[in-house]
């Protein structure tokens, strides 16, 4: 018979997906790209020369286009992985937030784009920013997504391993609860598990990543945990 306490750790994944609606990052539109100048232009068409000339200008500022995004933003959309140190170097803030909350890190971890998530942490970009309206981390949106590969880089860059977000889940939690039980998120709960983070943080029900686990049947999952102490 399924608990009280699951049936509202279900209803709150259910709210999660509806909560989510309007909420995803916002990479630059096709019309934003074509009326794109300067610095953010240059980015665009990945013209690397011109992105140099500007940059070497005196008076060059780095400013914020409409959503919010600075040119680091658009450069980690769209991939544009040899911008990254020029930017950084000439000013560019990693730790800035566009208007839905992101930084470059986290729209890196969440395309499941290691490369690009690489070059920002090598060039001091930081893993430990509270991120997105739900006030959690780009290891959790990681772990959420499955993205094994960024969840590694980002566990290495000293990521807070349980900070719990305004939903009550931590990244572990949420390879969990939102994932799908597959490969991609088992090797993101060992990564986890191996990096120390709490298997025994529990949801806002006070379900724990166990009980989600075994309800869920991940059977994969739900041994790891138990080896690793959980309750």
């Amino acid at each position: 018979m399924i608990s009280f306490r699951t049936m509202l750790g279900a209803c709150a994944i259910a709210a999660f997906f509806i909560y989510t609606g309007a909420k995803a990052q916002v990479p630059p539109t096709a019309r934003e790209i074509a009326a794109y100048t300067d610095i953010f232009r240059a980015v665009a068409r990945n013209d690397l020369a011109e992105l140099q000339r500007i940059l070497r200008e005196p008076q060059m500022a780095l400013r914020a286009d409409d959503n919010g995004r600075n040119p680091l933003h658009v450069a980690t959309f769209l991939k544009r992985r040899d911008m990254i140190p020029l930017l950084i170097k000439r000013g560019a803030k990693t730790g800035d937030l566009d208007k839905q909350k992101y930084d470059p890190v986290t729209i890196a971890a969440v395309a499941d784009d290691p490369q690009t998530l690489k070059v920002l942490l090598d060039n001091g970009a930081s893993a430990k920013l509270v991120t997105s309206v739900y006030d959690g981390t780009a290891l959790i949106a990681a772990a959420h997504l499955g993205h094994e590969s960024s969840v590694q880089l980002l566990i290495r860059a000293g990521a807070p391993l349980d900070h719990v977000n305004n939903l009550g889940w931590t990244a572990l939690m949420e390879s969990i609860v939102l994932g799908n039980g597959g490969k991609r998120h088992q090797a993101t709960l060992k990564l986890l598990l191996d990096a120390k983070a709490n298997p025994n943080i529990p949801d806002r029900q006070g379900v724990t990543p166990l009980a989600h686990a075994r309800n869920r049947g991940f059977a994969e999952m739900a041994r790891m945990l138990e080896a690793a102490g959980a309750k």
